[in-house]
C-alpha cells in the first residue's frame, strides 16, 4: 500500500512540477541564456590549451620561436571570451524571455544591456571612465542574470501594458520597434538609476555587491561543495527516471556557479595560483557524465560485448558508439532507462559514485582539478580528462570511474540479459 501511495506521489506530484520547471518560460531563457555563452568559452580555452599546455618541453620550443611573451598574445582572445561571460549571458537570457512573450527580443535585450552597464560602478583613471573585464565574466553573472530576467519582464509587462509610442503601419518595422521601446527604456534607466542612488548610500555601496553578498557566494559555497554536487546529480539522474530532461533542470539553476567556479580556476591557471574549484562545469561533463546522464558508457559496452540476449546484442551495437561520445538517449529510451524502475538504483548510483572517487581525489591532489577549459561534452572520455585537467591523472580517474561504473551496472545488466534470453529461447521452443 505505501508503495503505491508513493507511486500516485510521483506520478502527480513530483513528475509534473518538474515537468513544469523544465518548460518554465524563464528558467528555460535561463538556459538557452548561458549556452550562448558556451561557443565563446570553448574558443577562448582552445587558445588557453595552445598557450599553456602542460608539457614543458612544448613550451619551452614555442617560447624559443615566438619569444617568451608567446602565450600572453596568445591569450589575447581567451581574455576576449571568457571575460564577456556574463555580458553574453544577459543579452541571451532577455533575447529568450522577451522572445517567448513575442515581444521584439532586440529592444528588450538593448535596454537589458544598458540596466546592467548603469548598475556597475565605473572606474576613473585621469579623467577617463572604464569598467573592468571582471564585472563582465563571472563577477558580474549573478547581476546579469537578475537583470536579464527581471528587467525583461518589465519591459514586456510595459509593452503589454501598451505603454509605447505607437507609429504608422508605413513606418519600418526597424523604426517602429525602436520607438516602441523608448518610453519602456526610458522609464526602466531611471528606475534602475534611483536604485542605484539607493544602494550607494547605503553600506553595501553598490548593486553588484548587494547581489554578491545575498545571492552568488551563499550560492557558491552552497553548490561548490560535494554534498551540492551529490545534491545536484541525484536530480539529474532521478529525474531522467521519469523521462525529464533532469539536465535542462538543474543546469537551469546551477550552471551560472559552475561557469563561475570555471572562469576562476581559469584566472587562477593563467595566474599560475593553485585552482580554487573542484566541482565546475568541467567536472559534470567529464568525470561524471561519461557516457551521458547516468554515466552509461559502462553499461553500452556491457550490451555490445557481454550480451547472450539477440535483442541486447542488437541494442549494444547501436548505443556503443554514441555513448563513446556521451550521447546515451538510445539507450535511455532503447532499453529502456526511462519508467524502467528495474534500473533506476545502478542509474542513479553510477554518477553518485563518479562524484565522490572524483572529488575526494582532485581534493587530495591525487588527480588534478579542471585547470578552466571548456571541454565540448562530445569529448570522448580519456581524452577529455587530459584536456579538462592538463594532467595525466584527469585520464586515470576517468578510467577508474569507467570501470567502476561497469561494476555497478553488471548484476543488473546480467539479471536483464539473463530474462532475455529466456523470453527468446521459450519463443524459439514455441515456433
Amino acid at each position: 500500500m505505501t508503495t503505491k501511495k508513493t507511486n500516485r506521489f510521483i506520478n502527480d506530484r513530483v513528475i509534473p512540477l518538474a515537468g513544469k520547471m523544465a518548460s518554465s518560460r524563464h528558467l528555460t531563457a535561463l538556459r538557452d541564456g548561458m549556452t550562448l555563452a558556451v561557443p565563446m568559452i570553448i574558443i577562448g580555452s582552445l587558445f588557453m590549451i595552445i598557450a599553456q599546455f602542460p608539457i614543458q618541453a612544448y613550451l619551452d620550443f614555442m617560447a624559443s620561436i615566438f619569444g617568451k611573451n608567446w602565450a600572453t598574445v596568445l591569450q589575447y582572445p581567451t581574455n576576449a571570451s571568457f571575460h564577456i561571460m556574463g555580458l553574453v549571458a544577459l543579452v541571451g537570457i532577455s533575447y529568450n524571455l522577451a522572445k517567448s512573450y513575442q515581444v521584439d527580443p532586440i529592444s528588450a535585450s538593448i535596454i537589458s544591456l544598458g540596466a546592467f552597464i548603469l548598475t556597475i560602478p565605473l572606474k576613473t583613471d585621469h579623467g577617463a571612465l572604464w569598467i573592468p573585464l571582471q564585472e563582465f565574466d563571472s563577477g558580474g553573472l549573478f547581476t546579469a542574470i537578475i537583470v536579464g530576467l527581471f528587467i525583461t519582464d518589465l519591459y514586456v509587462w510595459m509593452v503589454h501594458k501598451r505603454w509605447t509610442i505607437k507609429m504608422p503601419d508605413t513606418v519600418p518595422p526597424a523604426v517602429s520597434n525602436s520607438f516602441a521601446a523608448l518610453f519602456p527604456g526610458l522609464i526602466i534607466l531611471i528606475l534602475v538609476w534611483l536604485i542605484r542612488i539607493g544602494v550607494e548610500a547605503t553600506p553595501m555601496e553598490s548593486i553588484p555587491n548587494i547581489v554578491s553578498f545575498f545571492l552568488a557566494d551563499p550560492l557558491s559555497h552552497l553548490s561548490n561543495t560535494f554534498m551540492g554536487a551529490l545534491v545536484a546529480e541525484f536530480m539529474i539522474s532521478l529525474l531522467w527516471v521519469f523521462g525529464i530532461h533532469g539536465a535542462n533542470v538543474v543546469l537551469g539553476i546551477m550552471m551560472p556557479t559552475w561557469l563561475s567556479a570555471l572562469n576562476a580556476n581559469q584566472v587562477a591557471f593563467s595566474a599560475g595560483k593553485p585552482l580554487p574549484n573542484i566541482v565546475t562545469t568541467a567536472f559534470f561533463d567529464n568525470f561524471v557524465h561519461m557516457g551521458g546522464a547516468g554515466a552509461t558508457i559502462g553499461l553500452a559496452m556491457l550490451l555490445a560485448f557481454a550480451s547472450k540476449s539477440k535483442e541486447l546484442k542488437t541494442l549494444g551495437k547501436l548505443v556503443a558508439g554514441p555513448a563513446l561520445f556521451n550521447i546515451n538517449e538510445p539507450i535511455l529510451f532503447g532499453l529502456p532507462i526511462v519508467m524502467n524502475y528495474k534500473m533506476l538504483i545502478p542509474f542513479i548510483l553510477t554518477p553518485l559514485v563518479n562524484v565522490t572517487t572524483t572529488y575526494f581525489a582532485m581534493a587530495a591532489d591525487l588527480v588534478a582539478k579542471p585547470m578552466g577549459t571548456y571541454i565540448p561534452w562530445l569529448t570522448p572520455p580519456i581524452l577529455s580528462g587530459f584536456i579538462a585537467t592538463g594532467h595525466l591523472s584527469g585520464s586515470v580517474i576517468q578510467l577508474i570511474n569507467i570501470v567502476l561504473d561497469t561494476l555497478i551496472y553488471w548484476y543488473f545488466f546480467k539479471s536483464m540479459d539473463r530474462e532475455k534470453l529466456a523470453n527468446e529461447l521459450r519463443h524459439q521452443k514455441r515456433f
